[in-house]
């Protein structure tokens, strides 16, 4: 089973707003760590906004965050909300079912069906939460916590000697 790209981009979405906790993030912040275009993630944050799972503040200062806790988004519910279909072979699409030949006798889109239904109950099991546990390691690889400049251009935040920021 593959997921397309929209899903991944938005489930990536989800865990880099989740990582900043409640701070707010931007379109170019999160398309600079993912490398993925901010065209893309324009239409994905639209979505992901429409169905309630992250806030947008507009303007100056602005930008984006999760509206809930981690620990609230169901990953399994989620991917059914973003994925267009579960159309993985020809058969379980309704406008194409009679073009197979074999249809009438194949048992294949039975399996298959319980396989696209396995795959979901092993999703319902997991909470964006659980793909944040090593939160640490994700922030360094995302360079979520860069550090901070106070007015005198000094590095402030955790972990950052204070004479890494003085020029």
């Amino acid at each position: 089973m593959r997921l397309t790209a929209y899903t991944d981009y938005s489930l990536r979405v989800l865990m880099y707003l989740g990582l900043k906790n409640d701070a707010l993030a931007t379109i170019g912040e999160i398309s600079e760590a993912y490398g993925i275009s901010s065209n893309h993630l324009m239409k994905i944050i639209h979505n992901l906004a429409k169905l309630g799972y992250i806030k947008t503040i507009r303007g100056r200062g602005g930008g984006m965050k999760l509206a809930g806790e981690p620990q609230e988004i169901n990953l399994g519910q989620f991917v059914r909300q973003v994925e267009p279909d579960f159309a993985i072979v020809e058969c379980f699409e309704p406008r194409r079912r009679h073009e197979c030949v074999i249809t009438p006798a194949c048992r294949l889109q039975v399996v298959l069906g319980k396989a696209v239904q396995s795959f979901l109950d092993v999703l319902d099991q997991y909470t964006l939460a659980d793909l944040l546990q090593d939160a640490t390691r994700l922030k360094s690889l995302l360079h979520i916590e860069r550090a901070r400049l106070d007015a005198d251009g000094a590095a402030i935040g955790p972990g950052v000697p204070p004479a890494l920021g003085r020029r």
